[in-house]
């Protein structure tokens, strides 16, 4: 352990420090500053803000909208649900009784609501992050009678809005983001307060 050990050892350390100025701070601080330059809106959140600049929610991350008159989210698994803390499937398999158990209340509530034929499968199935902020065109469809009728607006009306606001990217599925869908529903004559 003399000098073969000490010849050894300051090469290791010097690359120990090296590397985790490099990596520790250089290239984070790199990265946050040509993100922010950029794509300042996503590397902020993709947040989304109403007249008064007030941030209200976020095309990225899905929120809970409960009452009638807005379009509702897919559940979540994610905590007491859209925690980002939490973030997370439930893990379940189709032939888990437990899913089956968890969906069947949320199937009889789309049937209540007015839902006829086959219910979409993103109305009673949590995303794998838990977080999703879009539903399927399908998804939003199946709720435009109850969403109509709750606002007296014509059936027709809403779902030109699901049409309307349908991204049919060449990568991915068509989806609608709800917060989005529920800011133009409030931007409709008829509306009522707006979308949180």
């Amino acid at each position: 352990m003399g000098k073969d050990f000490t010849s050894a050892l300051r090469p290791a350390i010097v690359m120990t420090i090296l590397f985790a100025v490099l990596l520790g701070l250089v290239y984070p601080l790199a990265m946050t500053g040509i993100g922010q330059t950029l794509f300042p809106n996503q590397a902020n959140g993709s947040l989304v803000r109403d007249a008064r600049g007030t941030v209200i929610g976020s095309t990225v991350v899905g929120q809970a909208f409960t009452t009638d008159r807005y379009f509702q989210t897919r559940p979540s698994a994610a905590g007491k649900g859209y925690d980002g803390l939490a973030s997370s499937g439930s893990n379940l398999g189709p032939a888990s009784q437990a899913l089956v158990d968890r969906v069947t209340p949320d199937v009889a509530k789309r049937r209540a609501e007015g839902v006829a034929g086959p219910v979409p499968a993103d109305l009673v199935t949590a995303s794998g992050s838990g977080l999703d902020p879009d539903l399927s065109p399908a998804a939003a469809l199946a709720q435009a009678p109850r969403i109509a009728r709750v606002r007296g607006v014509p059936v027709e009306r809403v779902r030109a809005l699901v049409t309307d606001a349908t991204d049919a990217s060449i990568l991915g599925e068509p989806h609608v983001n709800v917060l989005a869908l529920n800011r133009a529903l409030d931007a409709l004559p008829a509306s009522g307060a707006p979308a949180r």
